[in-house]
């Protein structure tokens, strides 16, 4: 079984061949992130899956951000790179929660840790955060944790 980064190269190199700018652009620059928190500290160390899998989703998260500023700036034409790069990285990452998952998870973590009130929010997604995993971000999460606790 290959490794993710392994198989990020592979994807690389079938990108490249096929003239795929788009995506081996994109590939290229994720490798470049993996390979920099590899050699980040004092030792150069191998990633583990869930680490690389840690950097892609940073970089899908830059992407989405980046589109976001673009598209307030009036720049589409970058927002829509800025898209397409993140569905290209999207493919990498486990699948999202829906809302309605989400909701349902945090609502058991509510009942089970009988919070109410904004107060208890550190609670709530201390038994959230395992539940979800890589599947939500943070700050999707929490905002799910306050829309439960405050109404």
């Amino acid at each position: 079984m290959t490794t993710l980064k392994e198989q990020l190269q592979e994807d690389l190199t079938a990108a490249i061949k096929a003239r795929d700018e788009l995506r081996s652009s994109t590939l290229r620059l994720t490798l470049a992130a993996v390979t920099s928190e590899e050699v980040a500290g004092k030792t150069k160390r191998e990633l583990s899956d869930g680490e690389v899998l840690k950097v892609i989703a940073r970089e899908a998260k830059k992407r989405r951000e980046a589109a976001e500023a673009f598209e307030n700036a009036g720049r589409a034409e970058s927002a829509a790179q800025e898209r397409a790069e993140g569905v290209v990285l999207a493919g990498y990452l486990p699948q999202q929660l829906s809302d309605e998952e989400l909701a349902a998870i945090v609502a058991e973590a509510v009942a089970e840790s009988g919070a109410s009130g904004p107060q208890a929010m550190g609670a709530v997604m201390k038994l959230v955060r395992p539940k979800v995993g890589d599947r939500a971000e943070g700050g999707r999460v929490a905002a799910a944790v306050k829309a439960a606790l405050t109404g």
